[in-house]
């Protein structure tokens, strides 16, 4: 006995349906596709081959999944949102293998969005209704627009109602702790002088950590995103000296996203933080303090990988 359903005016050609899957009316599967469980495939939906789709997908109307297209577990994929497999198309000329696109975990395609072929959307991406996506997408990054360029990132709302101050390290400079772990904004003292403006911090006192390096980011195409890593040991601390840009941070379980647009204002992100920075200004120059020496070793890159070592128990 199937232990899933498909509607009479449906053409499912394939097996490998899992467990309380509902395949509505005048859908068509194709022999080879793999689908999981507990999935919704609404009307006029089609599913070629080379096809994987994980659990508890949605997948509205009107959407053709095309070979080459994996699908992980909790995607929603709103109605007419159009995929492709090849980005020099031809009729009657087909390539030797069709590019390979990725939607991720948790991942929200919103209606009529358009994804080119060979992308990634990341995990808990949201991608907005109408948007054509040019270029993979991040985790839980929020991308909108034609071409779509990222606006946002889910659950990083404006951080202000959960800051709690903390006592001032030093005369006018104020230290405020976030709900992110051990991320803090520092206001640090800003003198004002007919002759031009000043501000300062010490190590080890305003930046908490003596730096053993430092880099200067500018020039950064306004779309452009930095960051997107994790540490292992080294602690960061952030400051736009000038122009504006946003900084956010996530421990795995908090999210939230800052502003730093005035030169004696700085982030302090710890190790094993994610960090990501973008909504570059034209002039922005962002100088970021580090810990440590240069150790690509000591990068973490992929948030997966991230989001499982945040869940470890410490030794």
């Amino acid at each position: 006995m199937k232990e899933y359903y498909i509607h009479p005016q449906a053409i499912c050609e394939s097996d490998n349906i899992g467990k309380g899957t509902r395949v509505w009316a005048f859908a068509h599967i194709l022999p080879r596709a793999e689908i999981g469980a507990e999935c919704n495939i609404c009307d006029g939906v089609f599913i070629e081959n080379d096809v994987s789709i994980g659990d508890r997908v949605t997948i509205k109307c009107g959407v053709q999944i095309w070979d080459g297209l994996t699908i992980e577990n909790d995607v929603f994929i709103g109605p007419n949102a159009t995929f492709t497999n090849d980005p020099f198309p031809r009729s009657k000329i087909h390539p030797e293998q069709f590019a390979k696109t990725i939607i991720r975990k948790g991942a929200s395609i919103g209606a009529n969005a358009t994804i080119l072929p060979g992308l990634e959307i990341g995990a808990g991406a949201m991608v907005g209704a109408g948007s054509v996506i040019t270029r993979s997408v991040p985790p839980n990054a929020i991308a909108i627009g034609n071409p779509a360029k990222i606006v946002g990132y889910v659950g990083a709302r404006d951080s202000l109602p959960d800051l709690v101050t903390k006592t001032p390290a030093a005369d006018n400079e104020k230290v405020t702790a976030t709900a992110v772990r051990g991320v803090n904004l520092h206001e640090l003292p800003r003198i004002e002088d007919m002759r031009g403006n000043l501000s300062v911090g010490e190590f080890e006192r305003s930046i908490p950590f003596l730096a053993k390096r430092y880099f200067l980011v500018f020039d950064v195409p306004s779309r452009e995103i930095r960051g997107e890593h994790a540490h292992h040991i080294t602690d960061q601390f952030l400051i736009c000296v000038k122009g504006s840009c946003s900084v956010v941070a996530d421990d795995g379980k908090q999210r939230r996203e800052f502003l730093l647009d005035r030169p004696n204002l700085g982030v302090f992100l710890p190790a094993m933080v994610w960090g990501i920075q973008y909504k570059y200004s034209r002039d922005a120059i962002l100088l970021v303090f580090a810990s440590e020496y240069y150790d690509p070793g000591d990068y973490i890159r992929d948030y997966d990988e991230f989001i499982t070592l945040v869940g470890k128990p410490a030794d």
